[in-house]
């Protein structure tokens, strides 16, 4: 293949780009031949990137013979294809396509529950095997999903905490928040703030390594959580340790780690706290499990099956030889081979110490939602699914076959990122999501739905595209790819409905034509935040609050951005102008950011939601905007008001700067007060500061169902 030359000029909307072989052929395997950053512009996708991204689904486009060759091919399958492999039955309506089959077409359908029918309608929930024969001939294996309409709203209105779960450390902590501090934020934010549910960061396995990678968004497994956020001590088997004074000595070096952060300023290391809490789970973990025990615990290794002996197996693996498997002996970086059959079983020992930390932290998980729902929170746990896993890790090695070989995820160059992003993450081939029905999609989020009142999706739009770049190119070289979005999301309403869970898109920065609209008509939720809320298709100046939408989880401001006290004294632009971030000069960005945090307190003044700021201390000033913010939240028709934990004490920094790598610490500090003292969960719970701002949500929220939380978003004014 060619080296790519330069990009070419960009054309407009009113010159229609030329369709030729290679992009008929790219359009048929949902890939496209160009994009649209903005109105009235459109941009080719080059050549190069058509022909990289179709051999990653299996189409050879290298030559003008090959593409012809394929064309045809597909073409071919196209006329004798009698359905697709997967369809979709939304609230018991029959799709399209069974309507369309020729007269005569016999059906047998199997149900998930082992039922034998011959006809689609009046289908029970799930994902049924259809088998369609027509007179012809012809014959198809469709895997059809049966799922309700839409979910259900949420039960009235909600107010909650966003927190960085590695973030908030308690005095118990080993030096990063866990699944007991989690479970006591819980217990605490139902009872006394009234609170209906907590989010948290994704809690997904990480890729072990020195250093690991920080990012709750780079995990090595999705469908696993990772057992560093076990809390050592509430583990059933640990008084019946054989070495107690081992686990003192452990108890006391992660002591002096939960210090170095809390009182000498340091940093969150990971690493180190995963090295103490394997110390001491190794010794815990050989402890002999009673009866009752021993039973719960065969009972979820069977329910896991092949999945947990992948992610045992290769974090087994990984100790031996490094945790990117790419560099394993060949033989062993296929997970079905016989040498990996062999190392299985010569590492059972190391296969079991995984599989049984998984375990535990799973129980973990449960009992801090259980602790969310004795508390009396609606919803309860917000779990987060980052939208990708590593390349080095266990999901990439175990489902390889799902993986689009070369590629990675990102996004393409638009107003606010001339470069575009590349994420790092490959992307499941949406050809064989669907030839499988969705099989790792749904045990993924039936996982994660195990223990969560409700799940975010980051960055919602990729259930309908994804920017594939091929490895080695800069972002601008890439081009969407298709997913069957009916399918992705007729089982994301499966199975969150299935759980008694909402589920919240992330649905921030580009999306797609009509992309919210099937959302909102799916009953899952959007993401509004303050400052993006402005009036772009008119004056530009913010929204309003009637003029908000209400299905939505409304906040402030989220862990890639500014906390709101930085936004107030503009200290966010100065931290990215000394890391050399900012697109225009430090002292354009300065005037930029002063006029947009005027309009804001401009429009909360005159809604009457700031009071009288003269002759305040410049904190007290800072305290009541803030507090002013989250009124005007209250007064949107949103359901779920969520308030970013750091907000609450004035901490200054993101938890995440975009754009950055060691130039910031992210995913490494603790939740701070205004004057960046760190701040543990009880102080938190003791702070005059967030209980005043949680009584201004609470008092103004209402209880749930009652008033402050209408059922209908107002009509905006004409």
């Amino acid at each position: 293949m060619a080296p790519a030359g330069p990009a070419d000029p960009p054309r407009t909307a009113s010159e229609p780009l030329p369709r030729t072989p290679l992009s008929r052929l790219a359009e048929l395997h949902g890939v496209a031949p160009s994009y649209s950053p903005s109105p009235g512009r459109t941009v080719a996708a080059p050549d190069s990137a058509l022909v990289a991204v179709l051999a990653a689904l299996g189409v050879d486009a290298s030559t003008p013979d090959a593409v012809r060759n394929a064309l045809a091919l597909r073409e071919a399958e196209a006329a004798r294809r009698l359905l697709p492999p997967t369809l979709v039955c939304w609230g018991g309506l029959l799709p399209a396509e069974l309507a369309a089959l020729p007269e005569g077409t016999r059906l047998r359908i199997t149900t998930e529950q082992g039922e034998s029918r011959t006809r689609a309608d009046r289908l029970p929930p799930g994902v049924h095997a259809l088998h369609a024969t027509a007179p012809d001939g012809r014959d198809a294996d469709v895997h059809l999903v049966v799922a309700p309409a839409r979910l259900p709203a949420p039960p009235g209105r909600a107010h909650g905490l966003l927190v960085q779960l590695y973030s908030l450390l308690s005095r118990r902590s080993w030096g990063m928040g866990d699944l007991g501090d989690l479970a006591e934020l819980t217990a605490w934010a139902g009872r006394a703030l009234g609170a209906g549910f907590v989010q948290v960061n994704p809690l997904h396995a990480a890729v072990p390594g020195a250093p690991a990678d920080p990012s709750p968004y780079r995990p090595s497994s999705r469908r696993f959580p990772d057992p560093v956020h076990l809390r050592v001590e509430d583990v059933p088997e640990y008084p019946y340790a054989e070495d107690q004074g081992r686990l003192s000595a452990l108890l006391e070096r992660a002591g002096r780690l939960r210090d170095s952060v809390l009182r000498k300023g340091e940093l969150i290391d990971r690493d180190a706290v995963w090295d103490l809490k394997r110390e001491a789970l190794e010794a815990v973990c050989a402890v002999p499990l009673g009866p009752g025990r021993q039973a719960e615990y065969a009972a979820f290794l069977a329910e896991e099956g092949q999945a947990l002996e992948d992610h045992a197996t290769w974090c087994a693996l990984a100790e031996v030889h490094g945790s990117d498997w790419r560099n394993w002996p060949v033989a062993l970086r296929d997970p079905r081979s016989t040498a990996t059959a062999r190392a299985r079983g010569e590492l059972t020992a190391r296969v079991d110490f995984h599989s049984r930390l998984a375990w535990l932290t799973e129980a973990q998980l449960a009992r801090a939602q259980r602790s969310a729902r004795d508390a009396g929170m609606t919803v309860g746990l917000v779990h987060d699914l980052a939208v990708g896993v590593h390349p080095d890790g266990a999901d990439a090695w175990a489902q390889q076959e799902y993986f689009a070989a070369g590629m990675s995820v990102g996004a393409p160059p638009d107003a606010f990122n001339a470069r575009g992003q590349d994420w790092g993450l490959p992307p499941w081939r949406p050809d064989r999501l669907a030839a499988r029905g969705y099989a790792p999609y749904r045990r993924l989020l039936r996982a994660l739905l195990r223990n969560a009142g409700a799940l975010r999706i980051d960055h919602v739009m990729g259930l309908f595209r994804l920017w594939w770049i091929p490895q080695g190119g800069p972002p601008t070289e890439g081009t969407y790819v298709r997913y069957d979005a009916e399918a992705m999301l007729a089982i994301l309403v499966l199975e969150a409905s299935r759980a008694g869970a909402l589920v919240i898109g992330e649905d921030l920065g580009t999306v797609g034509p009509g992309v919210r609209e099937r959302l909102q008509e799916r009953g899952v939720l959007g993401t509004s935040v303050l400052w993006f809320e402005r009036d772009w298709e008119g004056d530009g100046l913010p929204l309003p609050p009637d003029a908000w939408r209400a299905d939505c989880l409304a906040t402030a401001t989220t862990h890639d951005l500014p906390p709101t006290a930085a936004r107030f004294t503009g200290e966010h632009v100065e931290l990215r102008g000394r890391l050399g971030l900012l697109a225009g000069s430090l002292g354009e960005e300065r005037a930029a950011a002063a006029t947009d945090t005027r309009e804001w307190l401009e429009l909360l003044s005159r809604l009457g939601l700031l009071g009288d700021r003269d002759g305040g201390s410049p904190a007290a000033e800072e305290e009541a905007a803030i507090q002013a913010v989250h009124r005007f939240l209250l007064r949107t028709p949103a359901r779920l008001i969520g308030v970013w934990l750091p907000d609450a004490v004035g901490d200054r920094r993101p938890q995440n700067l975009p754009g950055t790598w060691d130039e910031y610490p992210n995913w490494r500090l603790p939740v701070a007060d205004a004057e960046g003292r760190p701040v543990t969960l009880e102080e938190l719970a003791a702070s005059p500061r967030l209980h005043a701002l949680l009584d201004v949500v609470r008092t103004e929220s209402g209880p749930a169902g009652g008033p402050g939380s209408p059922p209908d978003p107002p009509r905006r004014a004409p």
